[in-house]
């Protein structure tokens, strides 16, 4: 997923496709029995559900500068980046034995 401002992607577009992001930003939202408004309730039960489906345990670690920097080099997710290159360092034993 990649997430845009309009002023990032407006390059890109025409004049009439900025007008139309323009009148469709004034827009009300319109909810439906297919959409409905979010209650808090609602909101509550959708945030524990991705709770129990979560497959990652956050923990904290120390990493070298050199480590965070290489890490941060890769932008947006960097921290999912540094999980696959950990687990990828695991599934090695060359690797494993080195770093003991």
């Amino acid at each position: 997923m990649v997430k845009m401002t309009l002023n990032e992607i407006g390059k890109d577009l025409t004049s009439e496709e900025l007008l139309e992001l323009d009148a469709a930003e004034k827009l009300n939202i319109q909810f439906d029995e297919d959409s409905p408004e979010m209650t808090l309730e609602m909101l509550k039960q959708f945030k524990s559900v991705n709770r129990q489906n979560r497959t990652k345990q956050t923990v904290s670690i120390r990493l070298s500068p050199k480590a965070l920097a290489f890490a941060k080099a890769y932008g947006k997710g960097y921290t999912s980046f540094l999980s696959r290159l950990v687990d990828a360092a695991l599934d090695d034993d060359n690797i494993v034995k080195k770093c003991v």
